[in-house]
């Protein structure tokens, strides 16, 4: 549910309760005041607040395998803020694996990847090979330790690596708004620098997750397209992962009466839509 209209007997309790139904903060939404109500006299004549809150998506189309530390120093961060208290021991796999993958991107940062930390007779199958099982692996035991055990299948599709995770506690790997399953995406992808050349791009699902997002995501572009459009308003849409922006960009390309582009560092590079010249 991204959309509620709530009632009260004032805006303000009205907008609490539309909060309280989608799960979020005022700052995590647009609050639109349809009716500011009526008082009446003695009950006779009153009428109800109403509101109509939307959550806020947050949405570059940048290449995905394009991490920088500080996007991973925040992504672990915030991972570990949420399963510490319940999840300890997932907390504390994701914290001893952190300094391995600060000190791949680091290396890939420092030496460039023509140079890189390859040998002179690196296999790229191999390499390929060592990667899935390695990301694999890893995906596998967060899991486990989050107490959310999940089968992990691996998909190839050309330059692109697709880890797709099946647990019958699939919502704790997803997390809130996706927090936790795209933080193991940035993860992974951090790994797969470390076994291959050539850059891939990696992506990890839970259950039909991507899927469902894509929809959203869509939804999100076609509705914002909408407004510029109609407004000739430039709409700045608040951050999101890479590859997600990189959907909304690719759905919004089909409109030739706008144009978008993104500004911002990465973890909150945000991407901008317009009315095309």
């Amino acid at each position: 549910m991204d959309k509620v209209v709530a009632k009260d007997t004032t805006v303000d309790k009205a907008i609490r309760k539309g909060l309280d139904l989608l799960g979020v903060d005022s700052h995590e939404a647009d609050i639109v005041v349809i009716s500011e109500g009526k008082k009446g006299i003695f009950g006779f004549g009153q009428k109800e607040a109403v509101v109509e809150i939307t959550r806020k998506e947050i949405m570059d189309f940048d290449e995905p395998g394009d991490i920088q530390l500080a996007e991973i120093d925040e992504t672990v961060e915030d991972i570990v803020e949420d399963l510490e208290e319940d999840y300890p021991e997932a907390a504390e796999k994701i914290l001893a694996d952190q300094p391995e993958v600060d000190r791949i991107i680091s290396s890939d940062e420092e030496e460039d990847a023509e140079a890189g930390h390859f040998p002179e007779d690196y296999d790229e199958e191999a390499g390929r090979a060592e990667a899935i099982a390695a990301v694999s692996a890893y995906l596998a035991s967060v899991a486990e330790a989050y107490g959310a055990p999940a089968v992990v299948t691996v998909e190839e599709k050309n330059n692109m690596l697709i880890f797709q995770m099946e647990s019958e506690k699939a919502g704790l790997l997803i997390g809130k708004y996706g927090k936790i399953v795209n933080a193991l995406q940035i993860l992974a992808q951090a790994l797969v620098q470390r076994y291959v050349r050539r850059r891939l791009s990696v992506i990890v699902n839970v259950g039909d997750y991507r899927e469902r997002r894509a929809a959203v995501l869509e939804s999100i572009a076609d509705r914002t397209a909408e407004r510029v459009i109609k407004t000739k308003q430039p709409v700045f849409l608040e951050p999101l992962p890479a590859f997600e922006r990189k959907l909304i960009h690719a759905r919004l390309s089909q409109n030739k009466r706008i144009k978008t582009h993104s500004e911002g560092k990465e973890p909150h590079r945000y991407l901008v839509v317009e009315i095309a010249e």
